[in-house]
């Protein structure tokens, strides 16, 4: 069973950094996963934020965090990590790495592994 533990949030000024860090386990290679973050706001849906292959790194993310979010993967730590810089009050929100198998889709509904969730507040 794939397993996925989100961690490092917390709060931060605006203009600050966060890492995040996405832990897998449960299979002995994730070549053919893709990893993805997401984030709910309060009331808000759950949107896409940024995804990566394992297999060969290619990534995708949302224009809103273009150019100031950039997600990484330790292989050997089986890790995810997820490096917010220029972070602004309405990046505010939980974030969720979640899998699936196959490519990266924007579309929350498609994925089949979920991690609890860490909070990230940006004050202003």
């Amino acid at each position: 069973q794939v397993q996925l533990v989100e961690s490092g949030g917390g709060l931060v000024q605006a203009g600050g950094s966060l890492r995040l860090s996405c832990a897998t386990s449960g299979r002995t290679s994730f070549s053919n996963y893709v990893i993805t973050w997401f984030r709910q706001a309060p009331g808000k849906e759950r949107e896409f934020v940024v995804g990566i292959a394992w297999r060969g790194g290619s990534t995708a993310s949302a224009d809103s965090v273009r150019g100031r979010f950039t997600i990484s993967r330790d292989i050997a730590k089986n890790t995810v990590f997820l490096q917010m810089n220029s972070l602004k009050p309405e990046d505010t929100a939980a974030y969720y790495c979640a899998a699936k198998s196959g490519f990266i889709n924007s579309n929350p509904r498609v994925y089949d592994y979920w991690g609890q969730g860490t909070q990230v507040t940006v004050s202003s």
